[in-house]
């Protein structure tokens, strides 16, 4: 697709219309916003504006729309699809000043905030006031909602709370062509028409550009305990994690951790833990609420179903500090893995019941290949992640072969019920994937709403499609 090049006449335009002190050309500016933590892949903006209202952003997508000049919106740049990269160059907008938490609202137990505000931070705000926000992603440290939002985010507490779909009650928003709009009502039920709010969660920024956010807030839970249980095997573990909601119990989280993912946490990040032998897989347990003898007779019954499969200990966290390194090892897991080697990261969701003969699959098409994986995730709802790693795999292979062995893996997730990504989105470099899982009606159904939405593909195009 050709766009048009940003000459000194229409930078002066861009400049004008958002103010010169948010407009960067600079070598260092445009290097900063060129990747995300997608792989090593670089694509460089032509410009980068950092606007300060969704007045400034209308009137600059009004200008790329009449310019035909492509618009890359990006968050905390986080991503792992490449959904943030200016593919086709042009301008880069970064939403980071957008950073105000707005309105929390105790009495309809709502909140008002901006895109880049960073996940931990709105977190924490709310549960200075006894409320929770339970989309709580590895990178909630740094990554903005706003980013969320457009990659319908999760995490661990999904399971039992929800993705960011159960919270995002509207949305303002800034169409391609320009126009604010908001995309419903502040309300807890939506029956009006097509419920445009949903459409934005997850649209990776190919829709519009999300300027407020209303979320909905629940009561804080005032007790928690966290457990590890270990397994001898992969499948032992997966195995267990249906049969925990068979029992009747829903945990708060529920992660799974391969041992060569714990291996290669206790030496990047030093947290002191004891590795014993024959063990080789792990499940990290939590379940929350205001009645320790309740949690605790949660505790007693997922006890009882890991000894029929095989669990060989189960370890208690008995502190904050013990608590805390236990989540510290599971989210530091992929900064661990990317550490140690060259590795490409995939994302697949199946039925929770599905995960041993998923797990099983990418061993095995991996040993076909040449491949090791590190797996771990949201095992309580059937998100693996999938660390594919180089290890003795030949340069020419990795390059050419890989990619059958990907495939292989998306066929067997989509065979199992599943599909392509549950969190991490589709962007730049899951989009050749989509048809293994969506017949070409799908995708010429999803391609039809960008073309209403973008008659001109100026946001964030080459993306999903």
């Amino acid at each position: 697709m050709e766009y048009t090049k940003i000459t000194a006449d229409l930078l002066a335009q861009i400049k004008n219309i958002a103010g010169a002190e948010n407009v960067f050309t600079d070598e260092d500016a445009l290097a900063n916003y060129a990747h995300d933590e997608t792989e090593d892949l670089k694509f460089f903006p032509e410009v980068v504006v950092k606007p300060t209202n969704a007045s400034e952003i209308s009137v600059l997508l009004k200008f790329c729309n009449e310019n035909h000049i492509p618009l890359t919106p990006r968050g905390g740049g986080t991503g792992l699809s490449g959904a943030a990269l200016p593919i086709f160059g042009g301008i880069l907008l970064s939403m980071e000043r957008f950073k105000a938490i707005i309105d929390i609202d105790m009495e309809s137990l709502q909140a008002i905030v901006e895109p880049g505000v960073i996940t931990e931070e709105f977190i924490n705000a709310v549960a200075e006031k006894g409320l929770l926000y339970p989309v709580d992603p590895s990178s909630k440290g740094s990554c903005f909602i706003g980013g969320n939002v457009a990659h319908g985010s999760g995490g661990p507490r999904v399971v039992k709370y929800g993705t960011i779909r159960e919270y995002i009650l509207n949305l303002e928003v800034v169409l391609p062509t320009g126009e604010i709009i908001w995309t419903g009502a502040n309300t807890l039920k939506y029956a009006s028409g097509y419920n445009l709010t949903q459409l934005m969660i997850g649209s990776e920024g190919t829709l519009g550009i999300v300027t407020k956010i209303v979320t909905k807030l629940i009561p804080r839970p005032q007790q928690s305990i966290l457990m590890l249980a270990s397994f001898a095997e992969n499948e032992q573990a997966c195995a267990a994690v249906s049969a925990i909601f068979r029992a009747g119990v829903t945990p708060s989280a529920l992660e799974f951790m391969e041992r060569k993912g714990v291996e290669w946490v206790v030496k990047y990040d030093g947290i002191r833990f004891e590795l014993k032998d024959g063990v080789n897989a792990f499940l990290l347990i939590e379940f929350d609420g205001d009645d320790m003898d309740n949690i605790f007779k949660d505790c007693e019954k997922v006890n009882l179903v890991l000894e029929g499969f095989g669990c060989t200990d189960v370890l208690f966290a008995d502190t904050a500090q013990q608590k805390e390194e236990l989540w510290r090892m599971r989210r530091t897991m992929a900064e661990s893995v990317k550490s140690n080697s060259v590795y490409k990261e995939e994302d697949t969701v199946v039925p929770r019941a599905a995960l041993p003969k998923l797990i099983q699959g990418i061993k095995e098409i991996g040993s076909r290949y040449g491949f090791e994986s590190v797996c771990y995730g949201h095992a309580g709802d059937g998100n693996l992640h999938i660390n594919i790693i180089k290890a003795g795999m030949s340069d020419e292979d990795w390059q050419n072969r890989l990619k059958d062995g990907i495939i292989e893996i998306f066929q067997l997730t989509a065979a199992l019920g599943g599909t392509i990504s549950g969190e991490h989105g589709i962007g730049l470099v899951q989009k050749e994937f989509m048809s293994i899982k969506y017949s070409e009606v799908n995708l010429n159904l999803m391609r039809g709403i960008k073309k209403v939405f973008d008659p001109k593909a100026i946001l964030n195009p080459g993306k999903i499609f």
